[in-house]
């Protein structure tokens, strides 16, 4: 057998008589054919067939792909392993770091659009905003930034070999079964990881999106053959859908749903599972191509609005940026490396500095003035309002909320929940500050 440093491919062949053949393990510098190991799906049984990757100091390890065969299962099970398949090998390729992955371009390099890097921070700070919505005209960065964004967040603690990205520590981010563990005692082994980022694609199903219960397995073995899908792979990370307003509507409750309540939950057939998925809600789209609805508009937290860049100065300074980036792109993270660093440690502090934060009774007040004369539907204004000044607050490095704080925000956070009238000439977020200055400078 021989494995180049690109990831194997196990190929399996499935004949009409319902067995499956392993067929090769495929790699750029050879193929190594595991041939002759077959699966009888009405005859033969499998055994412990698992195909795992870990990482070692030579390299990636291909571990344990174990098939129970014909001999094993005339032997009773006595001495299985005398019959079993064991492939492994270790790639003589080093591991791959953090350096050969894919570049992302830095978030202190990004030139303009305010409104959407603050709206991405104050939620990072305090997930509980619920998320962003991004629109705008297209090729103005949206996802460029967004992927930035989780390349400055620090690593978190996770449990190993849990599917949803469990916290050792904080008891709502926990899988039903790192809890059940914890509660026995049992000493749970833990790794770091890089926030997850999750691209939702358009075209996904909504078992794609919530998972899926493999009701076979449950009717024949009477397990919960949970397969989790990319509510799951997103839990404690970023969810972004580009281009979220040509999204199924039922998909968007789904999301807004998970992202609200903290947790999904599937149910198929008389069985249900469930299991946290805490997330920050980005979605991108471009006006022009639809609009969502208002109930829908309400849920998200906060609302950027992007535009072109008219400065030529600004354009040649961008167009410079991605230039430079696509020839070196490892030289020119280096040169912003201070200043992401500047920008990581800043969203740290923020968030151990936002339980100390406070707001006046009066901003409070004021703030839900200026919502009730612009006749906001609910309360989701209100709470979120509050909840961003006190992110923008602690982002800036202090604990008592200023009015001028409540500027900053208010407009990201009430602009999309106004009723719209199509004979009013004023844009929203200009009747927001209007409001505002009536009720807070009077």
């Amino acid at each position: 057998m021989d494995f180049a440093s690109s990831s194997p491919v196990l190929a399996f062949t499935a004949p009409a008589t319902g067995q499956f053949r392993v067929v090769n393990v495929e790699s750029s510098r050879g193929t190594a054919s595991l041939r002759g190991a077959r699966l009888g799906a009405p005859s033969a049984q499998v055994g412990a067939a698992w195909l795992g990757w870990t990482a070692a100091a030579g390299g990636a390890v291909v571990a344990g792909v174990r098939l129970q065969t014909r001999r094993a299962r005339r032997d009773g099970g006595a001495r299985s392993q005398r019959a079993v398949l064991h492939a492994a090998a270790v790639a003589e390729a080093p591991v791959q770091t953090e350096e050969d992955a894919r570049p992302v371009f830095p978030f202190a390099a990004i030139v303009g659009q305010a409104e959407m890097k603050l709206s991405l921070l104050l939620n990072v700070i305090d997930p509980k905003i619920g998320g962003v919505m991004i629109l705008g005209d297209r090729g103005t960065g949206k996802t460029t930034t967004i992927r930035a964004l989780v390349d400055l967040l620090p690593e978190i603690p996770c449990v190993i070999g849990d599917p949803y990205n469990s916290s050792p520590t904080e008891y709502d981010s926990m899988s039903d079964d790192v809890r059940n563990r914890k509660a026995k005692n049992e000493q749970l082994p833990i790794s770091s990881m890089k926030v997850p980022m999750i691209d939702l694609p358009l075209g996904a199903t909504e078992d794609r999106v919530c998972g899926t219960i493999d009701i076979e397995k449950a009717l024949t073995q009477g397990k919960k053959a949970f397969e989790p899908g990319l509510l799951a792979k997103a839990n404690r990370g970023i969810l972004y859908v580009d281009e979220v307003n040509l999204l199924d509507d039922h998909l968007v409750d789904v999301l807004l749903d998970s992202a609200a309540g903290g947790w999904n939950t599937v149910e198929r057939e008389g069985i249900s599972v469930r299991h946290p998925a805490k997330f920050i809600l980005v979605g991108s789209g471009n006006p022009e191509e639809g609009e969502l609805r208002p109930q829908l508009l309400d849920r998200f937290g906060m609302h950027a609005l992007i535009r072109t860049e008219r400065d030529p100065e600004l354009r040649v300074q961008i167009v410079e940026g991605c230039q430079k980036f696509a020839s070196d792109p490892k030289g020119f993270r280096s040169e912003y490396n201070a200043d992401n660093k500047e920008f990581a440690d800043q969203v740290i502090a923020a968030q151990q500095r936002l339980k100390e934060v406070t707001m006046s009774p009066v901003t409070t007040r004021k703030i839900s003035e200026v919502c009730s004369e612009l006749n906001v539907d609910g309360l989701r204004g209100d709470i979120v309002t509050n909840r961003a000044s006190k992110a923008f607050c602690a982002f800036d490095g202090r604990t008592e909320v200023t009015e001028d704080d409540v500027k900053k925000v208010i407009t990201l956070c009430l602009r999309h929940r106004l009723r719209k009238d199509v004979l009013e000439s004023m844009d929203s977020g200009d009747k927001v500050l209007k409001v505002y200055s009536a009720i807070f400078e009077e």
